[in-house]
């Protein structure tokens, strides 16, 4: 899991590991470094607002902290890197990856895990069909997720795709167009935003192996809801010798 997906148990790990005797759970700061250079490196301070069985945090919610914020937080000078002990995995094999139009309806159940108040338990199949013959489009102010059109992010990220096609756009650089089309297209933040997820290497949607999602679940549920049609995935394909 990415460190926004696993927050709360890598969290609650240390917290049980390193500070058990301790009431509420450590001050926790992350810092993602991308692969993608369109991603951005940032540190971010996480408060956990739920309440929570000890060890056990729940309720992220990211806060951008500067560095020097940061130092002036711990009293002491902060190493923005992976540090002098951290050992790197050994290279696996590198997939080609694949962006590709797919039915919304065929994705799989989703099991969001961070806003139940506004997907409570996945979308199931009699909704997704219904969902389809009676659409809905506009924005809720519950969650980013249900902020705004679906629909229309996805009218134009099968623009992009087809466009990306015909230039053959290397995957990496598929994020960058996406918003180069938006910022053409009159897009609005949200929907440069969402459009912008769609085509990043590591935050689009990947439906995994076993029906499941490796990233990806909340705006498959928003999605499902909403009753669009067809989206854009990223497949990670091995090459067989």
């Amino acid at each position: 899991m990415s460190l926004m997906n696993g927050a709360e148990t890598y969290a609650g790990a240390v917290w049980e590991r390193h500070c058990p005797d301790e009431e509420l759970p450590p001050v926790w700061v992350e810092r993602q470094l991308w692969p993608d250079a369109d991603q951005p490196v940032r540190f971010l301070r996480v408060a956990f607002t739920g309440a929570a069985a000890r060890y056990r945090p729940s309720g992220p919610r990211w806060t951008p902290i500067t560095h020097e914020q940061l130092q002036d937080l711990l009293g002491a000078p902060v190493d923005g890197g992976c540090g002098t002990s951290y050992v790197p995995r050994p290279a696996a094999p590198q997939p080609k990856l694949v962006f590709s139009e797919f039915p919304v309806a065929r994705l799989g159940r989703p099991h969001p895990f961070r806003e139940p108040h506004c997907m409570p338990a996945g979308v199931p199949w009699w909704r997704r069909w219904t969902s389809q013959v009676r659409p809905h489009r506009g924005g809720r102010s519950c969650c980013w997720y249900h902020a705004g059109d679906w629909h229309t992010v996805n009218a134009m990220a099968r623009q992009v795709l087809q466009g990306a096609r015909a230039q053959s756009v290397d995957p990496q650089d598929m994020r960058g167009l996406a918003v180069a089309h938006a910022a053409a297209a009159g897009a609005t933040d949200w929907e440069t935003e969402a459009l912008a997820t769609l085509f990043s290497t590591a935050d689009a949607i990947q439906p995994d192996s076993e029906g499941g999602y490796v990233n990806g679940q909340h705006r498959a549920q928003a999605m499902l809801e909403a009753g669009v049609r067809r989206t854009v995935v990223l497949h990670h394909v091995y090459e067989t010798a």
